[in-house]
């Protein structure tokens, strides 16, 4: 404990002398009863908005924190027994300058906006925010761990805003909104009086100026903490609402297939209907259900060529899973920020594992297979909300059917499972204390799969359960340093071959030979691991601390229903930073990290050693400039060999340079630059993605970014050949051989964004992908511990493929890996909303591949190729109704 009371002391006086500002106390903001309906058509015409307003002035966060901001706003709060009532008066000496763009709902983009928030449970950690564009844009989400939001939470309200730009004859005032937020659409404390906390955000694009009522202050932590109070507010509501959403789907396929597939057409018709149950439970919980549920995404995902071993992680897009999805959020609680630097970082509950594409695969005799695209979800439901004062629950249930692949062999069809009948279960409480210095929270999950055969039950687990606590207590009263962190158990069951494959598969290798720690137990029908984090963070002031520790036993596991790219690691940085918030002359923020890390495994080999130094610029013409830089010592590398023995990792540095322009202007500009270099290896990587954003018109928004990309990898795995008795006693009788590769991509991220109205919107997405590999000089590895190779030469056939060992063994077929890879995948998605909470989508997507075993990429024949490769094109329709009480 000496060294961290060093460290701890250390830290604690450089606190001492870059002591945080204090916020002067904001008075309570009065809010009034109506005695006469309002219409929210954003005119301030009612009797209600010529009184006094709550609110006359708001202050300047950026750019000069505590200045006053340019312009003066004002602020009105009321209600009835249904609904809090928001009126503002935003004047603008120039109001033919308000930026005005016309976009979908929830998208955030440099325009001029209003935002109010509410911390309606009085915790001063949690709560909602609601905002409105001066198009008339609504935009809301959810606010959790006292520093952060969440956009994904949509709720049912109404607002509406109005600029008046004047005439010659009589000068415009600026602009003007009203909003309309149902009580019953939040969580609330029971009874009539309702200590809620409130907050007011403004947004005037040009300048990139932003004010607050509480400014969320650059040096400071907390924000929802520091809201005042929403003085003289009551309701009787007592928090009980339905809304029903029935929905009906028609989905057109038109798929690529072989004439002579039984099974495929070229054309499928499916018709769907479902609804969506969305209830309160008292004041406090929100219940979400769904029968036959509809969760098919709108926007497909990007396509990727994955030569590594660790599974790709796509983000979600289903609304289900979205909405309030942070309450399951587990071991980052506490801290406003967390810094992670080769860090395996757990994700506790992936909910893309739910609903996923059947993971059993078609028999290889199989001449042609019909398999799901997805797992149908037969229905899911989610709890969520404060029971009691203090403490966060959630709860979510899934069950996924069991799915069948039919299969074609020499004219007989058969049937086969692919996907078992699963149960997911997630359970997430969270306790606050009194005074906010302390929590502690607990996290369950559960997959158990029933088996329809016996053929799936060697490729997956039938059980898989974890448990783990989490929580944070700060050091001190002003809240400056906290401690935080986790600690979990993981444990799967299942047949001995599926233990058996678990335990060799890339999360864990537990079958590497010159391993001291590890091995595979061939017997064994489980497997229980371990790991946790603690993190020690400096939440104050200019000077930044950040530092961790962390482990991950080799036998955790989690991929059931969260996602981990690998176990066995420990890993800890220590980082020391300084910001300058104060704007001069020629930048308005500007900051300055470095961090020194160190990862390893159980046996204690150390496999990264490295320092990172990350200075940000944001220049006074609101230009943002990132630079980062990564010095990479030799340390041992235990995956190049896919489970083989310990290669080294000879030394190398990485680097990425972003620079992006003003987001306010018309035309806006991104460039991002990446690259490594490892000079013993002649290894090289680099990647740059220029992008631009065009806004022609103010309901009109063109971003297109192409990206190009160039990997030299000296040793690239490609197999490995059994060989005993002529390979070192350490390699478990296996010769591990590798190439060169010579990879290129080259692909482009292309949108069109059109809003006809707020509430009837196009948004297109093209995303064209080339990528081509070679492989050449093929080698295997000589020794482990190192990374000296047996080159091959003349040894390796090029016209077979076939290796011939020079010292003898026994001759194997390697084959030549390279590849050339073409996609062309996109989809537009016209979106109404033809009454509050009520929408109807039209939907196409269309996706066309190519694949050629070729290494070179040859751009022009590479683009023809694309676009002549058969598309398969889906069309959907989709219409959902809101009922509510």
């Amino acid at each position: 404990m000496r060294p961290f009371a060093v460290v701890l002391l250390l830290t604690a006086g450089l606190a001492a002398s870059a002591a945080a500002q204090s916020s002067s106390p904001v008075p309570p903001v009065p809010a009034f009863r109506l005695t006469a309906p309002i219409t929210v058509d954003g005119r301030l015409d009612e009797d209600a908005w010529q009184r006094r307003p709550a609110v006359l002035r708001l202050t300047q966060r950026d750019p000069v924190e505590g200045a006053v901001p340019r312009e003066s706003t004002w602020v009105w709060v009321a209600f009835d027994d249904r609904a809090l009532y928001v009126a503002a008066r935003l004047w603008d000496a120039h109001p033919d300058s308000i930026v005005s763009q016309l976009v979908r709902r929830d998208v955030s983009t440099a325009t001029d906006r209003f935002f109010v928030y509410l911390d309606t449970y009085g915790d001063r950690r949690s709560g909602y925010y609601f905002g409105i564009t001066a198009a008339g844009v609504l935009l809301d989400g959810t606010l959790f761990n006292d520093n952060q939001s969440d956009a994904a939470w949509d709720g049912v309200w109404e607002g509406e805003a109005r600029i008046d730009r004047g005439t010659p004859e009589r000068p415009g005032s600026g602009w003007t909104c009203e909003l309309r937020i149902p009580v019953a659409q939040l969580r609330s404390r029971p009874g009539i009086e309702q200590p809620w906390g409130i907050n007011f955000k403004r947004c005037i694009a040009r300048g990139n100026e932003t004010d607050y009522l509480v400014v969320l202050s650059k040096t400071l932590s907390g924000f929802v903490s520091r809201f005042p109070t929403l003085a003289g507010f009551e309701t009787a509501h007592r928090g009980r609402s339905v809304a029903l959403v029935p929905y009906v789907t028609g989905k057109a396929e038109y798929l690529a297939h072989d004439p002579a597939d039984p099974f495929h057409d070229g054309s499928d018709y499916t018709p769907g209907a479902g609804a969506d149950l969305r209830a309160s439970v008292g004041n406090n919980l929100t219940l979400n259900a769904a029968v036959n549920p509809d969760f098919g995404q709108v926007e497909v995902d990007p396509a990727v060529v994955n030569l590594t071993d660790v599974e790709s992680y796509f983000e979600e897009k289903r609304p289900f899973f979205t909405e309030n999805a942070r309450v399951f959020s587990f071991g980052k609680e506490g801290a406003a920020t967390y810094w992670n630097l080769n860090w395996p970082n757990p994700t506790f509950f992936y909910s893309r594992r739910i609903g996923r594409a059947p993971q059993g695969r078609a028999p290889l005799y199989a001449d042609y297979s019909d398999v799901p695209v997805a797992t149908h979800i037969l229905g899911a439901a989610k709890l969520t909300g404060k029971p009691v004062e203090g403490f966060d629950f959630g709860m979510l249930q899934a069950v996924t059917s069991s799915e069948d692949a039919r299969l074609s062999s020499s004219g007989v069809e058969s049937k086969t499972e692919v996907e078992p009948l699963t149960w997911y279960g997630v359970m997430r409480g969270l306790r606050q204390f009194p005074g906010r210095y302390n929590g502690v929270g607990a996290l369950a999950t559960m997959t158990q799969r029933h088996f329809g055969d016996d053929g799936l039950e060697p490729e997956l687990n039938r059980q898989a359960l974890m448990a783990g606590l989490d929580g944070w207590h700060f050091l001190d009263r002003r809240k400056v340093w906290v401690l935080s962190g986790w600690a979990g158990m993981t444990r799967v069951a299942g047949t001995r071959e599926r233990i058996l494959a678990l335990q060799r598969n890339p999360v864990h290798y537990l079958q590497r030979p010159d391993a001291r720690e590890l091995g595979v137990d061939s017997s064994a029908t489980s497997l229980t691991g371990y790991g946790g984090r603690v993190w020690l963070n400096k939440q104050e002031g200019n000077v930044l601390f950040n530092s961790a520790v962390g482990i991950l036993s080799p036998k955790f596991e989690l991929n059931d229903v969260g996602y981990l790219s690998r176990a066995d690691a420990t890993n800890a940085h220590v980082g020391l930073g300084y910001q300058w918030t104060e704007p001069n002359g020629w930048r308005k923020n500007l900051s300055v990290v470095g961090i020194a890390l160190a990862s390893g495994n159980r046996d204690g080999d150390v496999t990264t050693r490295a320092g990172y130094l990350n200075p940000t610029i944001t220049f006074t013409n609101d230009w943002t400039l990132n630079l980062e830089y990564m010095p990479l010592l030799p340390a041992m590398n235990d995956r190049r060999t896919r489970g083989g023995p310990l290669a080294l990792e000879p030394g190398a540095s990485w680097w990425q340079v972003t620079l992006d322009s003003d987001p306010s202007r018309r035309t806006a500009w991104h460039v991002g630059c990446e690259g490594s270099a490892a000079a013993a290896t002649g290894s090289r990587y680099w990647l740059i993605t220029p992008s631009v954003e065009w806004k022609p018109a103010s309901n009109l928004t063109l971003s297109a970014g192409p990206t190009f990309e160039r990997n030299l990898e000296d040793g690239q795995y490609v197999r490995r050949a059994y060989d005993p008795a002529f390979v070192p006693a350490d390699f478990g009788g296996y010769r591990y051989v590798f190439a060169r590769l010579d990879q290129r991509t080259v692909s482009a991220e292309i949108r069109l964004d059109v809003s006809f109205t707020r509430n009837l919107t196009l948004q297109t997405y093209v995303q064209p992908f080339i990528s081509a590999g070679s492989f050449g000089d093929y080698k295997e590895l000589a020794r482990s511990h190192s990374y000296d190779f047996v080159h091959y030469g003349g040894a390796y056939d090029a016209e077979t493929g076939v290796v011939t060992p020079a010292d003898g063994g026994a001759p194997f077929v390697v084959g030549d890996p390279s590849f050339n890879y073409k996609s062309l995948r996109g989809n537009a998605v016209l979106r109404w909303e033809y009454r509050p909470g009520s929408v109807l989508y039209l939907v196409w997507t269309q996706s066309r591949e190519d694949y050629e075993a070729l290494g070179q990429l040859r751009f022009g024949p590479s683009t023809r190729r694309m676009f002549d490769a058969p598309a398969s094109d889906v069309f959907l329709v989709k219409l959902t109704y809101h009922l509510s009480s």
